[in-house]
């Protein structure tokens, strides 16, 4: 039985024709201790009917040890969104991650991601594009989010907008739920909880849905940036 209703799909597919480059969608799941693993599992099959330039390979995280280093996964499940060049061969890892189930509110940021990663066009302001190419340590970015929270889908699309534009960062949705002992080891209380870490540290946490140019400052006192950007 199909997950989104007939509305739901004739939308969907209308949102996918502004797709430019094909993405694929690589889904990491587990055969123990994974209750939503086939959900997710087949949440992203359904989209990928949806459109002809779209389509899902997945990996199994405890049997494929190899694919999920390439790839940074250490838990499921995962879903990475990589843009495929037009002979179908050469593709291109942003870096933006989703662990959990996209479901809720972040079913919503699934979908415009996937619009993202297939033009490679993330819109940000003029100063934080400015700021990234100046970037050149390695930054990871945490957002700790849950479905129902309406406000968390703002930072995670945020924080996939960066890692889009700058090869030095890596971005995260995590359903914190799902993942508790990872949300206590942050000391996650609510959502949307942002954890900066660069060079493998966590330096800077971020409480709630922030504008942008208040997580560009956060990225630069965490980086120990020098370089004075106004607010656009």
């Amino acid at each position: 039985m199909a997950l989104l209703s007939t509305q739901d799909q004739q939308h969907i597919r209308h949102l996918f024709e502004e797709m430019a480059n094909p993405v694929r969608i690589v889904l990491f799941t587990a055969t123990t201790d994974c209750p939503y693993c086939d959900t997710t599992r087949e949440i992203v099959e359904e989209v990928a009917s949806l459109s002809s330039k779209l389509s899902v390979e997945q990996h199994d995280l405890e049997a494929e040890p190899a694919v999920a280093s390439a790839y940074a996964v250490d838990r499921a499940p995962a879903i990475a969104l990589v843009q495929v060049g037009q002979d179908g061969v050469e593709s291109k890892d942003f870096g933006l991650r989703f662990y959990g189930i996209p479901s809720g509110y972040e079913f919503g940021t699934l979908l415009e991601d996937i619009l993202m990663v297939s033009t490679g066009n993330p819109q940000l302001m003029p100063a934080t594009k400015a700021w990234l190419s100046t970037l050149k340590k390695p930054v990871r970015l945490q957002v700790f989010v849950t479905p129902t929270c309406p406000y968390c889908p703002r930072m995670v699309s945020l924080a996939h907008k960066l890692a889009v534009a700058s090869e030095h960062i890596r971005a995260e949705g995590v359903e914190a739920s799902e993942f508790p002992v990872l949300a206590a080891k942050y000391g996650v209380q609510g959502v949307p909880r942002t954890v900066i870490s660069v060079d493998g540290a966590a330096d800077e946490h971020l409480v709630g849905a922030v504008p942008e140019a208040d997580l560009l400052a956060a990225l630069r006192k965490a980086t120990g940036s020098k370089l004075i950007i106004a607010r656009a």
